[in-house]
């Protein structure tokens, strides 16, 4: 091969959040300009997040990784042995798996979150945008984003909460179902007690409550997610008007007591209430659980929903890495189909089948016909298929010759050949607009 796949990055596992963050790109395309215009550089994208920065290079034969790093090291003003202590890098066929992984959230601090594989698109736009994504990183990335879309929709990686914030929401769907409709209260503004708010939004919840002995938190809180501030000292009148609770206030005792829990559902006529205690001490007496319609949680109890959800994403984390070992092998074989000698090679066994193909339709309709007539039309249909492919493969050659590389147009032979026998949709080529206009009828 004339050129080779290289991945060098540092995340959560690799580095601290000091070398992530002497090492981010704070400016990425001029980043991916700079390596672009490097020696031996032929294609550049670049990923940066809070967890993660890869640089993803195509170099021709002989281009060296350390190029990659004193580059790098160059731009943050940091040390190149600093950076390589604290990164991993992959060549290759690896290379295309680890990013294949990473599109999947396979490689992610929390396995199955779906935001990675939206700052991937991100990069690749940027990266394309700029000119530095070319055939092999287009080719790439688009495969990465297949992949993701079939560990999706093939496993069930994504299906179950893995944080605390967000298993509290699982659980309130799976008492009420939807919902739409419903009204939730925060109590306290901790950071938990947000996320989940932020969840019950997502969900669909119709309104949220926040009460803080802090008043002007709570009307703060209450201004980011569209929710109403409400007084401390509302709170059981509030509480009679939500169906939904989240508390979090960090007091040492607890601030919503049995008794009177049992008038304010006199009030809601007993309809269904679900508490989520996500404070430590608790907030909420544990006697309220033995309320009716009242379903009570503490911290603990969703930890233990954490955890169980945990050990099933990473069984279903085996099937989707088997899903991307299948794509990366596919990927592997489109880039050898890359050199040349093959292509050649592949043009002219389609044109011998489409040939013997229609050979074969020809002699049907004819009917019987001597040994030396079916002979002269073999020879005419394998000819005539050679000779409709003698200047496209003069046209790759010459390429090869001039530029050194044809892989751009080594690839858009094979697509437009089809020699990968991709799957084509049946309206692929139907005329969905008419370019003219119509006449005017008369």
């Amino acid at each position: 091969m004339d050129h080779n796949i290289y991945l060098i990055g540092l995340n959560h596992r690799t580095a601290g959040v000091d070398v992530r963050e002497r090492f981010a790109l704070t400016n990425v395309e001029d980043f991916e300009k700079g390596l672009l215009s490097t020696p031996g550089v032929r294609e550049v994208m670049a990923l940066s997040t809070c967890n993660r920065v890869e640089v993803l290079v195509v170099g021709e034969a002989g281009f060296e990784s350390s190029r990659i790093y004193e580059y790098w090291s160059s731009k943050c003003c940091g040390n190149s042995s600093v950076l390589q202590e604290n990164t991993f890098s992959y060549e290759g066929i690896d290379a295309v798996r680890h990013l294949f992984e990473v599109a999947a959230s396979l490689d992610s601090m929390i396995v199955g979150e779906p935001q990675i594989l939206g700052q991937l698109k991100d990069s690749y736009r940027n990266a394309v945008e700029e000119g530095a994504a070319k055939v092999i990183i287009n080719r790439m990335l688009h495969k990465a984003f297949f992949v993701a879309k079939r560990v999706r929709s093939e496993t069930a990686i994504a299906s179950s909460a893995v944080s605390i914030s967000y298993a509290a929401v699982e659980l309130a769907r799976k008492i009420f179902g939807e919902l739409q409709g419903q009204q939730a209260m925060l109590i306290g503004a901790g950071e938990m007690a947000e996320l989940a708010a932020t969840h019950l939004l997502n969900c669909g919840v119709e309104k949220i409550l926040i009460a803080n002995r802090t008043f002007s938190r709570a009307q703060e809180l209450a201004k980011s997610m569209g929710g109403e501030a409400v007084s401390f000292d509302d709170l059981y009148e509030c509480l009679a008007q939500s169906d939904i609770i989240i508390s979090s206030t960090g007091a040492p005792h607890a601030v919503i007591k049995a008794k009177e829990m049992k008038k304010v559902l006199r009030k809601r006529k007993y309809r269904p209430m679900f508490f989520i205690d996500i404070a430590v001490p608790r907030d909420i007496d544990p006697d309220v659980n033995g309320l009716d319609n009242v379903y009570l949680y503490d911290i603990d109890d969703l930890k233990d929903v954490v955890e169980e959800n945990r050990a099933q994403r990473m069984d279903e984390a085996v099937k989707a890495k088997a899903i991307v070992e299948s794509e990366a092998e596919s990927f592997g074989l489109w880039l050898k189909s890359l050199e040349l000698q093959p292509t050649i090679v592949d043009l002219f066994d389609r044109a011998e089948d489409v040939a013997q193909k229609e050979l074969a339709k020809t002699l049907k309709r004819l009917g019987p016909v001597d040994q030396q007539t079916e002979e002269a039309l073999e020879t005419l249909a394998l000819s005539i298929g050679k000779k409709m492919l003698h200047e496209p493969v003069a046209f790759l050659k010459r390429r090869t010759e001039e530029e050194g590389a044809a892989e751009r147009f080594v690839d858009l032979a094979r697509r437009m050949f089809n020699l990968d026998n991709e799957t084509i949709p049946s309206d692929a080529h139907s005329n969905r607009k008419s370019r003219c206009p119509a006449k005017n009828k008369r």
